[in-house]
């Protein structure tokens, strides 16, 4: 017996030092997570991601967030409700009361409601005790938890008993007790801990430490120490609880192990003690697994492993993953059919008879799912079932050789035109490549024929496979996707939304996202309403990286008063009274996150905007309720020309809120190619801002928004600068600060662009406030429907694209222009943009029948022979020059003297040289 004390005892000394070695600084209860306790505590920085992620994995106490060492065992106590919370803190770095502590074990040990609450319980009175923990107190010493004797003991009293600090030795001896292993304890507490600090472990709690160590509920702190009269605090003791759960065999409320037998749709099916339960998951569960004190995700947990859930009304809260081996067996054979819950496989001796129901999922050699009805006779296929319930059903039958017949959906991951193939994610997530044969029609949503290089990585399709070739590609929407929600927070680089079912989401912007705002000309991220419940309400474009590359303002939660004229305003109640354009009151509270603007301050107070808020100033001002978001200064007016009266040489401006002011003459005109423009060159629903004067009671200018298609005339990259010209003029515009796309809403920079190519520049007045690069399209017409309104050209690349007139058509034919596609054929060769307003433009390019004479290569030029000495007989070559027979293209040295060729011009230069 002594031997084997003996045995115990350097165990227990030697797990005692290497928890010493490894676990620096970790406390005695909470095990090698303890060891990161102050780095948790300790102030960092969180990038609004990190705080989203913390959020949305389940946050049920703020003070304690993703990461933290305790996280899991408090959550997971919590969750059970043998720890709780006050007003959403749960304070774990606080100290542990003793009269906390016993709660806290009554709880663990399901005795708690035994307690007698109704009745006054009467202790000694130098043995103290807070009247709310009384009768949970007398219920420890009833149950045996507490030792009378000890705790009553005059040198224990002291100090207030229930109020003092609970010690580690005190709190190895209260979860030994709770654990009902007092037997164990006794058995050791003539052994030393094996602790450095072993004589000031007192001789009574000797005993209990040991037994936390041997169940591996205690470790040692650095140098090799224990510190038994140690405070305890509440991550500690909810740690030491956690882990004791393991050595008991109490049931606790709202707690289920089990085998997941379904993991879908956002709910997790557990079946435990023959019959199956459904949980809901949602973006507050939090995942863990026995093996780590880390979170998982729920990509972590598998069907068919063994998890534990906690959570009432079958909505989880705390997901623990126990064992990550999947309870399943597999089985081969030859396929023979299916019939109503029996999947027959052919064996020497006849079926072998396999059950299955709606839950079993079929896929085929790629893992893609299919129905039941696809798998062909013959087909070799693996069976998958179920071990843990006892029936042995089938969870899942993939074929894994044989035909594939099938139709399925998901997205593009590459397209091999070579080799006639195409890869598809689907959307069950397996990747799959199926080739397709000549002569295969692939078609977009819209049913127009496309090209195999017209299919574009990332685009939502449906396919359709019969005998494992590709006979269909439905393209069913592009790579991109759209949200919903209103503005929480926005940053240069993030923004916080909430949608419609309350939970929060954060993206990331892409590079200058597309802001668009009903009634707002050139709106910008500034001119956003960004607030915790009234924000914008928003539709959110997120590219195929799930990067916000449109913002678009659906409506908005705010009241907007623009002009709106100060009646009072009390610096003390922070109080602004004002009337709006109809002489409506109205009070708002200033705080200190109202957003100021007066007179160009580059740091507004409220202190500074008090004297300005004088009575008859006009201001704008946006509230939610009677909060007052944002207090501007009125410098400006932006809105719709909604009529203009010569005769009171008035106007009326329509604001974006549905506010309608009238307004003085302009002094002066601002109108981008228009130098002397008046009020009369305005038409009426144009877009323009009125720039107000000083004393706000004349409108120095007004700039009038406009869209105007530009050609490119000169281009200096070094200086930022477009020469530009229009039917009107010419001009420079400086480009340094103005965005710039394509027309795919990429952004491109001055050097994308060239001279003859054209832009489309949206103005404010005479200022450009966005760039537009125009897509230039030049080739032969392959096939026009002047019914339907669509024109398809091929480029001289080979590539087709087709146009739909959709906003009208102008076709420029010999400097004559007309309104028809009627007016193009298939012979013509043409040059293809579309105007500011989306109108389709077709340019037809002159053509010219010649005898070739000779080329020169040094100065790029061909020469044809004359019919008169007048003839023009030099042309000048375009660098890509499209020379052909028929489908065969040719080089220009391959041109004989006297082949007889027609030439298509392009500004005066060659781009096409059909041999006759």
């Amino acid at each position: 017996m002594s031997g084997q004390k003996r045995s115990k005892h350097t165990l227990r000394a030697y797990s005692a030092q290497a928890a010493s070695a490894v676990l620096a600084g970790a406390i005695a209860f909470g095990g090698a997570g303890a060891a990161f306790a102050d780095t948790a505590a300790a102030p960092t920085t969180t990038s609004a991601a990190t705080t989203q992620t913390a959020a949305a994995a389940g946050s049920i106490f703020s003070d304690v967030k993703t990461g933290f060492w305790a996280e899991k065992h408090i959550y997971k106590l919590a969750s059970q409700g043998i720890v709780v919370g006050n007003n959403g803190l749960f304070r774990p770095g606080d100290s542990v009361t003793q009269q906390e502590a016993v709660l806290m074990a009554l709880r663990f040990m399901k005795l708690h409601n035994n307690a007698d609450t109704t009745t006054d319980v009467v202790l000694p009175s130098n043995f103290q005790v807070n009247n709310y923990y009384k009768p949970y107190v007398v219920l420890a010493f009833q149950s045996g938890l507490l030792d009378k004797t000890v705790e009553m003991a005059a040198d224990n009293l002291k100090t207030s008993w229930g109020e003092r600090k609970a010690s580690r030795e005190w709190v190895a001896e209260l979860l030994i007790r709770a654990l009902g292993k007092s037997s164990e304890a006794a058995a050791a507490a003539s052994e030393p801990t094996g602790f450095a600090d072993d004589a000031k472990v007192s001789a009574n709690k000797r005993g209990y430490i040991n037994a936390a160590v041997d169940l591996g509920l205690a470790n040692g702190l650095d140098g090799n120490r224990f510190d038994p009269q140690g405070a305890v605090t509440r991550a500690q003791l909810a740690t030491f609880f956690s882990r004791a759960e393991a050595h008991n065999s109490l049931q606790y409320d709202n707690t289920v192990s089990g085998t997941v037998s379904a993991l879908k749709d956002g709910k997790l099916t557990l079946y435990s003690n023959g019959t199956n339960a459904t949980y809901n998951l949602s973006a507050s569960t939090a995942y863990f697994t026995s093996a780590s004190e880390a979170r998982i995700g729920l990509n972590d947990i598998q069907p068919y492993t063994k998890v534990t859930v906690i959570g009432a009304t079958y909505n989880a809260v705390y997901v623990e993953l126990t064992s990550p081996v999947q309870q399943i067996e597999t089985a081969e054979g030859t396929f023979a059919k299916v019939t109503p819950g029996v999947i027959w496989v052919d064996s020497p001796t006849g079926y072998d008879q396999y059950g299955y129901d709606e839950n079993t999922v079929f896929v085929d050699v790629n893992d893609a799912v299919i129905n039941a009805s696809a798998v062909t006779a013959g087909s070799k296929i693996k069976l998958t079932r179920e071990t843990y319930s006892g029936s042995r059903k089938v969870v899942k039958l993939q074929v894994t050789s044989g035909i594939v017949n099938k139709t399925a959906a998901g997205t593009i991951q590459s397209v091999d035109i070579a080799g006639k193939k195409i890869t598809f994610k689907n959307t069950a997530g397996t990747v799959e490549t199926f080739s397709w044969e000549d002569g295969s029609t692939l078609f977009s949503s819209q049913s127009a024929v496309l090209q195999p290089a017209d299919l574009k990585t990332n685009s939502a399709v449906k396919y359709t496979v019969k005998n494992n070739i590709l006979t269909a590609v439905e393209v069913t929407s592009a790579a991109e996707r759209t949200v919903s929600g209103y503005i929480m927070e926005l940053t240069g680089s993030t923004i916080v939304y909430k949608k419609s079912d309350g939970t929060r989401e954060v993206k990331l912007l892409a590079a200058s996202p597309a802001i668009v705002i009903p009634n707002v000309t050139s709106p910008a991220a500034a001119d956003l309403i960004a607030d915790a419940t009234g924000g914008d309400n928003v539709q959110l474009t997120l590219n195929s990286s799930d990067q916000v590359t449109r913002i678009e303002v659906t409506s908005r939660q705010i009241e907007q008063y623009s002009g709106a004229t100060v009646v009072a305003y009390n610096a003390k109640t922070q109080l602004l009274t004002f009337t709006d354009s109809s002489s409506k009151a109205h009070v708002v509270q200033l705080n200190a996150s109202t957003k100021l603007a007066y007179d160009g301050v580059t740091a507004p107070t409220l202190a500074g905007i008090a004297a300005r808020l004088i009575e008859g100033r006009k201001v704008d001002v946006n509230a939610v309720g009677d909060r007052a978001l944002s207090v501007e200064s009125t410098t400006k007016y932006s809105g719709t020309l909604a009529s203009v009266n010569a005769t009171t040489r008035t106007l009326v401006l329509k604001l974006a809120n549905g506010q309608s002011l009238t307004l003085p003459y302009p002094q002066s005109i601002d109108y981008f190619g228009r130098a002397s423009a008046t009020i009369a060159d305005v038409a009426i629903n144009s877009q323009v801002t009125a720039v107000l004067s000083g004393s706000q009671d004349v409108i120095s200018v007004l700039r009038v928004q406009s869209g105007v298609q530009l050609e490119i005339t000169t281009l200096n990259s070094t200086a930022n600068k477009l020469g530009v010209k229009w039917s009107g003029g010419t001009s420079e515009l400086y480009t340094l600060t103005v965005p710039m796309t394509n027309e795919a809403g990429q952004n491109i920079t001055i050097s994308d662009l060239k001279v003859g190519g054209f832009i489309n520049v949206k103005f404010d007045g005479s200022t450009p406030v966005s760039i537009q690069s125009v897509k230039l399209s030049s080739g032969q017409v392959a096939a026009v429907d002047a019914a339907a309104g669509t024109l398809t050209v091929k480029d001289y690349t080979g590539t087709s694209q087709t146009f739909t007139a959709g906003s009208g058509v102008r076709v420029v034919r010999d400097g004559v222009t007309t309104t028809s596609l009627g007016n193009v054929t298939t012979a013509d060769r043409v040059e293809v943009r579309k105007d500011s307003d989306g109108v389709v433009l077709i340019r037809v390019l002159t053509q010219l029948s010649k005898v070739f004479s000779r080329a020169d290569a040094a100065t790029n030029e061909l020469q044809v022979k004359r019919t008169t000495l007048n003839d023009v007989y030099r042309y000048t070559l375009a660098p890509n020059v499209y020379i052909h027979q028929g489908d065969t293209t040719l080089s220009v040295q391959s041109l004989k003297e006297n082949d007889n060729i027609i030439m298509y011009f392009n500004n005066d230069v060659v781009v096409e040289i059909v041999k006759q």
